[in-house]
């Protein structure tokens, strides 16, 4: 049965769950992030659009190495990378880097879609060798769903994106697995939902809290800025709908993007949100409001490596029901971070390990 609000436990024991969609970025910026997501999740699969992109296996391969020496010593993290998918890109480039065990999946940007996505894909026509290997190696492909054209409302972008490419990009390559990430529509969780095993999608914690009123609540809101944006209350109740359903096409993807306050508040603010330092607490949000506690598990860290054919996590973590205060900044990189959610408070606190308490 499911549990109501009123019926919520004290405390909950997950596996330990995976980022199956995250930004890292680089350099100092990478440093001070990535210990709040290798707190929580043991893995994720970490975005390419870096200043130059990920497009050769010697990029992903430093990049791996540059992560893996910022995590704090003694957690144990692995950071999955992805491959930027451009109008140019070499076949070969594909099977070298999952030869080599370098690349996990490959990331379809269309051309300025979002934060450092000039380099993508311009048409997908370009890409049809590239996907044809993919399909051969059973290598995921990540799409970012949005069309790019000016005179294109911004809150139809992603429902044109799946009439105008995704179906036919499934219908041509069949096998190809493909993950439609941060969906943000009640057109794409059903276009998922309808399709074939291959099909899946991520979701994350700021479209299942946040409608579009939130970017205006008393004034311009930067820091609830991001692509895709958040849309209607009715597309933010259907993601709920999708996330906390059961079905293990849709898992935890948390799209934390950190961007510098100075950069976010500003006459052409940056798009992204910082969720990673309260993610998990703010999915069991989520599903405790919708009385669905007892699949947030599935969500979280079993639907995400059953697609991507990797071992489920084996350690277990722990949320307590104790209410904390998300901070209203964050200081980073010689900056700060203004996180998702921050001076609210949330009902959940991430509590570490259970072989550890």
């Amino acid at each position: 049965m499911a549990q109501t609000p009123r019926t919520l436990p004290s405390r909950i024991l997950l596996r330990q769950p995976d980022d199956w969609h995250v930004h890292l970025r680089d350099g100092a910026m990478l440093e001070a992030v990535v210990a709040d997501t290798a707190r929580q999740f043991a893995r994720a699969i970490v975005m390419p659009n870096l200043k130059p992109p990920v497009t050769t296996t010697a990029l992903g391969t430093a990049y791996r190495d540059r992560i893996r020496a910022a995590t704090p010593a003694g957690v144990a993290f692995e950071p999955l990378i992805t491959l930027y998918l451009t109008d140019a890109l070499d076949p070969d480039e594909v099977r070298c880097g999952v030869g080599e065990g370098v690349f996990t999946a490959a990331k379809l940007y269309p051309a300025n879609a979002t934060t450092n996505s000039a380099a993508g894909v311009t048409d997908v026509a370009n890409i049809r060798g590239v996907l044809a290997v993919m399909q051969d190696l059973d290598m995921p492909l990540l799409i970012h769903g949005e069309v790019t054209e000016r005179h294109i409302d911004i809150f139809d972008r992603e429902a044109v994106f799946i009439e105008r490419t995704l179906i036919p990009l499934v219908r041509d390559f069949p096998g190809l697995r493909i993950v439609f990430e941060h969906i943000t529509t009640a057109e794409a969780a059903a276009f998922v939902a309808e399709s074939g095993p291959n099909i899946a999608a991520t979701i994350t914690p700021h479209h299942l809290l946040l409608n579009r009123n939130a970017m205006f609540d008393g004034g311009i809101r930067p820091h609830a800025y991001c692509l895709p944006v958040v849309k209607r209350e009715t597309h933010r109740l259907a993601l709920v709908a999708a996330a906390t359903g059961g079905s293990g096409k849709f898992f935890l993807g948390t799209d934390s993007a950190p961007h510098a306050v100075e950069d976010k508040e500003s006459a052409c603010g940056c798009a992204g949100i910082y969720n990673a330092a309260h993610a998990l607490e703010a999915y069991a949000q989520v599903f405790g409001a919708a009385g669905a506690l007892d699949r947030l598990q599935g969500f979280a860290s079993d639907h995400g490596p059953d697609f991507y054919k990797l071992p489920r996590n084996s350690r277990q973590v722990v949320l307590e029901r104790t209410p904390q205060q998300v901070p209203v900044s964050i200081h980073a990189a010689g900056t700060s971070i203004v996180p998702f959610l921050a001076g609210t408070t949330l009902d959940w606190t991430f509590a570490g390990f259970a072989d550890q308490r």
